[in-house]
């Protein structure tokens, strides 16, 4: 069947609907579909008198000016049939669909467009990421972060049961022989452009703040188990198998209130017991993502000649509470006390008064997969405006119908298209390169590439919130995307580092390649 709504196969003329206009019987058209609200009228949140007003008429326009079409699935048992001899012409999307919107979805899904980057592997993935986030995250994703309440275990079991958690960390052998949702993809082929399609699918639920409480954490922490907790083995194993299989939770905590994008500036330390054998760590980290609900901590600390990386346990002097941030409290954003927190010296990462190595080597997926999900969202916003702009009408006319808003639009869409092309050059460039030869490559592309798209993020904020007026600042309704990106990108622009800090390291990683090369 098409995608449309599944309704009764009565079917009525107009002219029967045109009678049902009175207090005991209220009935009007949407698309083609009869509905009888008549019972529906007190429960109507915007009041009775807006549905009286269309009583026993075709109420197509007047409903799109107001409502998203997911109201009508909502209240689908609310439709008695059809108009005899029409039929519904709106889409009707089911989990898992492409968008036919123009610029909905990236070049290199949509038909009429080819891309060398992408095989087999990479849409099947996307089909399947894509049908597990509609079905499974966004029920959850939209109540959460309405509510502000944190994710859910039983959310975190689906994902470990599907491999997302494993697939989270990007390449490597961590992802082998593992079932990766129902063998979309073998974790052996898994590569950047698949970690690129996990990172944009799952933005799309449009809850920023519950995409941060959607286990970031562990996305930039667990890094640090994987890549440097090879003197421990044990520790590794045991750290790596309770994440992956949701058990345990896990984030990185390395900015404090005196230090953010300046990491040489930490002032929690960590210092020796005369023994040797324990680490006792006192200091405080600020805004740190997923901290409430998390059982480790890597964290940044500063040792006798330098800094380093502990994985801290939570336990005995470990305190962790909420910061109310702009966006929804589901992120776990966090405030850590360690007061006089006793650990182990085995649980160092990587080497004593070295950590900055440690910390350093994490910011390039971090901040990499930051531009993936800020990109993916901008393109989100592209196609609710252009949605909106083809249904509101306005002294008159349609949106899109005024040149001032065509022009927004093409603003907005050359911003999107550009900088998703620069993304999947550089995601190109991390397939072919050693990791070692990426941070000395790849650190600065990837910083400017992402102190760019949150600059873009900054205009097509800005220009949407004009398209869509009041609706763009509301949180419920029509403009619930846009007021939620609006709300929310700039997190983006300072998270995993600041655009000044990111512009001014990539003109310096620049001026090392500089040759003598004169006007």
């Amino acid at each position: 069947m098409a995608n449309v709504l599944n309704v009764p196969d009565k079917t009525f003329t107009r002219e029967e609907v045109k009678k049902h206009n009175t207090e005991d019987s209220t009935w009007f058209i949407i698309d083609s579909v009869v509905y009888d609200v008549s019972e529906f009228l007190d429960a109507h949140p915007g009041g009775e008198a807006v549905l009286r007003q269309v009583a026993g008429q075709d109420a197509t326009s007047a409903f799109y000016n107001l409502h998203r079409h997911e109201v009508l699935i909502k209240y689908n048992d609310l439709a008695i049939g059809t108009i005899k001899g029409e039929k519904q012409s709106i889409i009707t999307p089911r989990p898992g669909d492409l968008s036919p919107v123009p610029y909905a979805e990236p070049l290199w899904l949509t038909p009429q467009f080819k891309s060398p980057y992408f095989n087999d592997s990479h849409r099947s993935l996307q089909k399947a990421i894509r049908k597990f986030t509609d079905e499974v995250i966004a029920p959850e994703a939209l109540e959460k972060e309405r509510t502000g309440e944190l994710i859910s275990q039983d959310l975190i079991d689906k994902m470990s049961k599907a491999g997302i958690l494993h697939m989270r960390m990007g390449p490597g052998k961590h992802l082998h022989g593992v079932n990766l949702l129902d063998g979309a993809v073998k974790g052996e082929e898994f590569d950047y452009f698949h970690d690129m399609i996990m990172a944009q699918e799952q933005v799309r639920v449009a809850c920023r703040g519950f995409q941060d409480g959607n286990m970031a954490g562990m996305a930039i922490g667990l890094t640090c188990i994987l890549n440097y907790g090879d003197k421990n083995p044990a520790l590794k194993k045991r750290i790596t198998e309770e994440v992956f299989a949701g058990k345990k939770k896990i984030c990185l905590a390395i900015t404090e209130a005196f230090a953010g994008s300046d990491v040489a500036g930490l002032r929690t330390t960590a210092t020796k017991t005369p023994d040797g054998k324990h680490y006792i760590v006192n200091g405080t980290k600020k805004w740190i993502t997923n901290g409430v609900f998390c059982d480790y901590f890597v964290t940044g600390v500063k040792t006798d000649k330098g800094l380093s990386v502990l994985l801290i346990e939570r336990g005995e002097g470990v305190e962790t509470k909420p910061i109310k941030t702009s966006y929804s409290p589901a992120a776990g954003t966090t405030y850590i006390t360690f007061d006089n927190v006793k650990v182990p010296v085995e649980n160092l990462l990587g080497e004593e008064n070295k950590g900055i190595y440690v910390i350093l080597s994490n910011f390039n997926h971090e901040r990499w997969m930051m531009a993936c999900a800020t990109i993916r969202y901008m393109r989100l916003v592209v196609e609710e405006s252009l949605k909106w702009a083809h249904q509101r009408l306005v002294f008159g006319k349609r949106l899109i119908d005024q040149p001032v808003i065509r022009q927004k639009l093409a603003k907005m869409i050359a911003l999107c298209e550009s900088h998703q092309s620069w993304l999947e050059t550089i995601t190109y460039q991390m397939n072919h390169m050693p990791y070692s030869e990426q941070a000395k490559h790849l650190g600065g592309p990837i910083a400017l590439l992402k102190m760019s798209c949150t600059r873009a993020a900054h205009e097509i904020a800005d220009e949407s919130v004009q398209i869509w007026g009041g609706r763009g600042l509301t949180q419920t309704g029509m403009g619930r995307v846009i007021e939620n990106f609006n709300r929310g990108y700039k997190f983006d622009a300072i998270l995993g580092g600041a655009e000044e800090v990111l512009g001014d390291l990539g003109v310096r990683q620049a001026m090392k390649f500089m040759p003598k090369a004169v006007l």
